[in-house]
């Protein structure tokens, strides 16, 4: 019984949260056991079947797509032999870290402060602070000290943040000369 009631709570949590967003969104799932830092934004909804062992640090960004495992379903293949086991791991996010589309952080997954997970990355083990990863699996690549000097020398760098989309567009119509 306590399982059905673990699976209907899970399905209810799931569909509720896909609705709703911002702080009300860091709300819930921090109701639901998610430890998470503050000025956070985070756009994904899959916290894995154990929310309560991750945790975010402060101005972390999580874009949509991305999935958080906390449990290893590999296991299947020796539940005849053992019907009762189950593997876990924790998830830890340091501080001032964004962690783009689509990507899938695995268990046991501890990623340091300021660092840069691109789009579509497969993470696994720890990753060192000031560390940019791309990949599957995701491998650093370079520092965000290094890529900071990529992106500040960039011809499509513009200052647009905040802007209205009509203003934005302007710009960008102008500058890529559409």
């Amino acid at each position: 019984m306590e399982l059905l009631i673990d699976k209907v709570k899970n399905l209810f949590f799931r569909s509720l949260h896909r609705i709703f967003y911002g702080n009300l969104r860091i709300r819930i799932l921090r109701w639901y056991g998610v430890k998470i830092g503050e000025r956070c934004l985070i756009y994904s909804v899959d916290f894995s079947t154990e929310p309560y062992l991750i945790e975010i640090g402060n101005h972390v960004t999580i874009s949509n797509g991305t999935r958080f495992l906390t449990h290893d379903g590999s296991l299947w293949v020796f539940l005849e032999e053992y019907p009762n086991i189950d593997l876990f791991g924790r998830i830890k996010i340091g501080d001032n870290t964004c962690i783009g589309l689509n990507c899938i952080i695995m268990p046991n997954t501890e990623i340091g402060s300021n660092c840069i997970i691109g789009a579509g990355s497969t993470v696994r083990g720890k990753i060192p602070d000031n560390s940019v990863l791309i990949g599957n699996p995701a491998k650093v690549v370079f520092s965000t000290g290094i890529f900071k000097k990529m992106v500040m020398n960039h011809k499509n760098l513009l200052e647009t943040r905040g802007y209205s989309g009509k203003r934005k567009r302007k710009i960008l119509y102008k500058h890529f000369d559409l």
